[in-house]
């Protein structure tokens, strides 16, 4: 019960500045329009609170020790451990947020495949894109991410301070680019992963979707050609085939996505 409390109001803590500084830019930038706003995405950020309270709570009291003893056993380059001490802590920085971006960028392409998409779609289901819609994640979909997302600094040795700094860049950036801004942010859209870069990633067409994987930079999606700067798209609508969901319904999402696949395959035709 003491680690229930303490992890709520961690969680607690985490939002508040999150939701007081979005706040904040929507009233400055939709004045009025602002609580129409929040009307409509109402619905849709309940949801996205009951699945933040369940992956930070619950699953998280069941990912942790498996999370510790990864790390425990994944060290597998020792030494490097000793050699980061001795690089300049700017560096260490920059190449901890190359190597995760590189890894966030793989790991959310391998979510848009068949195979992963329906645990995915929970986090595309959003009609109304808000900063909150970052933690909009299917269980599956936050230990995958969270499992994935963490291995490559932890088996390069890379120092504790630099995974939490990386972490708390990227999840402030991931806030930023889920707001509802039209923002491409010019010159520097060509290196960060903008508001509307990220809007046209939740664009509710099908064949769109499929780019700007990365989560704060927009090296790797330029680099492997999935990159566009959205000038086009400002303003898309978001969401997915078969809408939005309250909690039951996003949980049981993905297994009603395999019962279909498999109902599909029963009664296909033999060749």
């Amino acid at each position: 019960m003491e680690w229930l409390t303490h992890q709520s109001w961690s969680v607690f803590i985490a939002l508040v500045p999150a939701a007081a500084l979005f706040a904040l830019v929507a009233l400055v930038r939709k004045r009025g329009g602002a609580i129409t706003a929040l009307r409509r995405a109402r619905r849709e950020s309940a949801t996205n609170l009951a699945l933040v309270m369940l992956n930070y709570l619950v699953i998280a009291a069941l990912l942790t020790p498996l999370a510790n003893y990864i790390d425990a056993q994944l060290r597998l380059v020792p030494a490097l451990a000793d050699t980061w001490p001795r690089t300049p802590e700017w560096l260490l920085l920059v190449l901890a947020l190359l190597i995760q971006e590189f890894t966030i960028y793989w790991r959310h392409r391998a979510e848009h495949s068949p195979l992963l998409w329906p645990v995915h779609a929970t986090h595309h289901s959003d009609e109304a894109v808000t900063w909150l819609t970052l933690l909009r994640k299917h269980p599956l979909s936050h230990i995958f991410s969270k499992l994935v997302d963490s291995i490559p600094l932890v088996v390069l040795g890379f120092p504790a301070w630099t995974v939490v700094a990386v972490t708390l860049i990227q999840t402030w950036w991931g806030y930023f680019i889920h707001t509802d801004l039209p923002w491409t942010l010019g010159p520097a859209g060509k290196l960060l992963i903008s508001p509307a870069a990220h809007r046209l990633h939740h664009i509710d067409e099908v064949e769109l979707k499929d780019r700007n994987f990365g989560g704060v930079l927009a090296i790797f999606d330029r680099l492997f050609g999935t990159f566009d700067e959205a000038s086009r798209h400002l303003g898309c609508k978001t969401g997915i085939d078969g809408g939005s969901r309250t909690l039951g319904g996003e949980l049981v999402r993905p297994f009603e996505a395999l019962a279909q696949r498999r109902k599909r395959a029963a009664t296909a035709p033999a060749a």
